[in-house]
């Protein structure tokens, strides 16, 4: 029996939700696949995949949870 992939996103670029301890977010990108991204590294990355897109617009930057709030990280991490 053959498996079937989960339908992608209809987002460009879907920011998912994010766990304890943990100070990334997994970001999807269409075209590429599923990337943990920090805070500081999210902006850059996505504008590498798409220069024009405008994050303030929903229907290109969907959000799964609390918009634009990140985890603070484990006390280790820099």
């Amino acid at each position: 029996m053959e498996k079937k992939r989960p339908a992608e996103p209809e987002y460009p670029v879907v920011v998912g939700s994010f766990g304890d301890n943990n100070r990334y977010r997994l970001v999807w990108l269409r075209g590429v696949g599923w990337e943990p991204l920090a805070h500081e590294e999210v902006e850059s990355r996505v504008r590498e995949v798409f220069p024009d897109i405008d994050f303030d617009d929903p229907e290109q930057v969907h959000w799964v949870d609390e918009a634009e709030e990140w985890p603070a990280g484990r006390p280790e991490d820099p």
